[in-house]
């Protein structure tokens, strides 16, 4: 089955690079197409041309001309001899390579060195550091954030995709809980982590030429040399990252689609990250996601608490705000007027007020173990 798929990620490639998918008969290699001109058009006026057939790429017409074939039509002769064409005479007739009637379209293409076409950086938010430099005692003497997320980004189906949703929910995949001990609660604070550097692994591997199997089978080594096997369902982690892998999919999109889907990310809302001649043609939906559901839920809850966050909110889409707690803003949440019964559906069959203090004390001995 596998063998059967590899030739479209060859068109992922080529896809990748900004064109539609009309590829030119097997003739355009990589390398051409990187600077073969295209051209974008909201067909259905839904505000973006992130459709299929909404982007194509542009033929290469006499003269060196191109034309956007997305609503190209015949030029019209008159009594002399003169083309003009039908769509108004500020669009020019460009006659075919080989000869024939010239054609017009009212869609205009991008250069043939990538001017008009406009590519948002991926967010790289390292989030918190882990470890920061400690005195003697032990003591932090850096910032301490308490519950931090990182700021990323999937994309839902549109022309980087491979008109393929990066977003989707696959289920839950990583396993979340506080655990039994406050050992255990650092092993819980590697997760996401080593999620990261699992995608990371298989998504390098398969742009250097690895199939999807091998691919993700070096991401699930990857994730489980640095946190306990027992944090993620490694199988289904495999068929996930090979799905994703072979819809054009990239490390950051496979990352926050695992996250999200065992519930550990914010969506902070849609934004536009790819445009061609000012025409979205690829949405990106910015998260906030945490090392744990549990990070998730008290930043949901704790956040409205605080006067530290108002006016400030999840920031953009674009640039979502996912700082940690202070201390002192940590000690100043009321957990009482929390709902955690999202959290306390998934971990042991206990009373919710002894899962309560529980937790409290563990949070508490953690507390006092990073501050002075």
């Amino acid at each position: 089955m596998i063998g059967r798929l590899l030739p479209w990620r060859k068109r992922a490639q080529l896809l990748a690079l900004g064109l539609s998918g009309l590829l030119l008969a097997g003739h355009v290699t990589p390398a051409q197409a990187q600077t073969l001109p295209v051209c974008a058009v909201d067909l259905d006026g839904n505000g973006d041309a992130g459709d299929p057939g909404e982007v194509a790429n542009c033929t290469i017409m006499a003269d060196e001309e191109w034309l956007c074939p997305i609503q190209q039509v015949m030029c019209v002769a008159d009594a002399e001899g003169a083309y003009s064409c039908p769509l108004g005479s500020q669009h020019s007739c460009l006659t075919p390579v080989g000869g024939g009637t010239p054609m017009c379209s009212p869609n205009a293409c991008t250069g043939s060195d990538g001017t008009g076409i406009e590519d948002d950086p991926i967010v790289d938010d390292p989030g918190a550091p882990a470890d920061g430099e400690v005195d003697a005692e032990g003591h932090c003497l850096g910032n301490i954030e308490i519950f931090a997320g990182r700021a990323v980004r999937c994309r839902p189906a549109g022309l980087k995709t491979t008109f393929s949703n990066c977003c989707k929910d696959k289920g839950k995949i990583v396993k979340d809980g506080m655990g039994s001990s406050i050992s255990s609660i650092g092993t819980k604070i590697a997760v996401a982590k080593g999620v990261f550097t699992g995608m990371k692994a298989a998504y390098g591997a398969f742009k250097a030429g690895a199939t999807a199997g091998q691919a993700a089978s070096s991401g699930a080594n990857a994730i489980i040399a640095g946190i306990d096997p027992t944090s993620i369902a490694i199988s289904l982690a495999i068929n996930f990252m090979m799905d994703f892998l072979l819809s054009g999919c990239d490390s950051q999109d496979m990352e926050v689609g695992m996250l999200r889907g065992s519930g550990m990310c914010h969506e902070v809302g849609t934004y536009c990250s790819s445009k061609i001649l000012g025409i979205c043609v690829q949405k990106s939906k910015g998260h906030c996601c945490f090392n744990t559901k549990l990070g998730r839920i008290i930043q949901e809850q704790g956040r409205p608490q605080l006067k530290s966050f108002n006016g400030l909110g999840w920031g953009t889409p674009k640039n979502p705000y996912c700082r940690g707690f202070t201390p002192e803003e940590f000690q100043a949440l009321d957990f009482s007027k929390m709902d955690l019964s999202e959290y306390y559906s998934e971990i042991e069959a206990r009373a919710q007020a002894d899962i309560q203090i529980d937790m409290k004390d563990k949070i508490d001995a953690y507390m006092r173990a990073v501050t002075p």
